[in-house]
């Protein structure tokens, strides 16, 4: 890491009075971020990740130095364990809005991977720990494709930032704007504002009232998204018989 780099860092560490961790490579972030002597808004980034994890038992792979792959703690006691989704939305619309700014129209493929069209630029996993019926700390893993222009041949649809806009960004500086918009989208569910969480996303929904090729216990299904109930669940509008419906995490693919 260059001095110009430490000196991001260091800055970004004290504008928003946090610990940010680098590391040159770790398994996964996510995993060290679990250390109990990181509190709200403490990061650890790593310029590469061996076992980067993703959703539905996934490896997020990224090449070296080129993407953001990091993880935030968050503390966010005030959230019933049941609304936990709304952090998931409130994560991608950061992301959503990161990416707005610089002319990228994303949309948010349910549960929690970002789109641009029909290519994957980011993914996201977080991981939470319970105190009785209430959020006690989430573990927020994020990757997301800044300056990749190769990617591994069986990977089905990635996409970065530099193949949509033809130039590379700095991702320390890309951390600090993106850990921003981050803190914007979180203190909304501070101040309880869910409904905006919820109708932005909806707005930003990958697929909304399309209609779609799902698979559903392995066969395909023809169907439409129409929103997202409270607790996270896909809301599907098939063809009769099936009707609408609505789906839990794994329980439909597309």
């Amino acid at each position: 890491m260059s001095d110009r780099q430490n000196d991001t860092l260091e800055r970004l560490a004290e504008e928003f009075g946090v610990e940010i961790r680098l590391l040159e490579e770790t398994a996964s972030t996510n995993d060290l971020a679990a250390d109990p002597e990181l509190h709200e808004g403490d990061v650890v980034m790593a310029l590469h990740q061996s076992e980067g994890r993703g959703q539905r038992g996934n490896v997020w792979s990224a090449e070296r130095g080129a993407n953001l792959t990091f993880s935030m703690v968050l503390e966010p006691e005030f959230l019933p364990a049941e609304r936990q989704f709304l952090l998931s939305q409130a994560v991608s619309l950061a992301i959503v809005d990161w990416l707005g700014r610089r002319g990228v129209d994303a949309r948010i493929k349910w549960p929690n991977d970002i789109y641009v069209k029909d290519r994957k630029i980011a993914g996201i996993l977080i991981e939470h720990t319970l105190s009785g019926a209430e959020l006690q700390r989430s573990v927020v893993g994020i990757g997301l494709n800044i300056n990749q222009v190769e990617f591994d041949p069986q990977l089905p649809n990635p996409i970065s930032l530099a193949m949509i806009t033809g130039s590379k960004s700095d991702i320390f500086e890309a951390l600090g704007e993106l850990y921003r918009c981050l803190l914007v989208r979180y203190s909304f569910l501070v101040e309880r504002d869910w409904e905006r969480i919820e109708s932005d996303c909806l707005a930003a929904l990958y697929l909304l009232d399309e209609p779609h090729t799902f698979s559903l216990d392995g066969q395909p299904v023809e169907g439409t998204i129409r929103g997202i109930g409270p607790h996270g669940e896909l809301e599907v509008e098939h063809p009769a018989p099936l009707g609408r419906r609505s789906y839990l995490f794994k329980e439909i693919v597309f």
